[in-house]
């Protein structure tokens, strides 16, 4: 649980403003296509995926928060999948396809 988060965690979609899922949804598509590209170096994929995310604008710390939410909130998940770009992937990544920020590793 991250101790500076306001409110209860279990509020789920409330804590993130539609523009944080906006950009999670957008961040998250660029995200699943760099780790999903065989041509693209697994040495090179966390940088190629940071600078996604700083792309989108969207820092890594509150793409990793939104994306821990989502796999406990399927009402986020839900609000994630409509902000995505209608070219995206059927499905948002589950919070393990963040890239964790490195202070931050992924939850088993």
């Amino acid at each position: 649980a991250a101790p500076a988060a306001p409110a209860a965690p279990a509020a789920g979609a409330s804590n993130f403003t539609d523009a944080e899922i906006k950009q999670f949804a957008a961040a998250a598509v660029e995200v699943t296509k760099i780790q999903q590209d065989s041509s693209i170096a697994a040495a090179d994929k966390q940088p190629k995926m940071l600078a996604a995310l700083q792309a989108s604008g969207i820092p890594p710390e509150k793409f990793n928060q939104i994306g821990q939410a989502a796999a406990a909130d399927p009402a986020l998940q839900q609000k994630i999948q409509a902000a995505a770009p209608t070219s995206a992937a059927p499905a948002a990544p589950a919070a393990g396809a963040a890239p964790a920020a490195p202070a931050t590793p992924p939850a088993q």
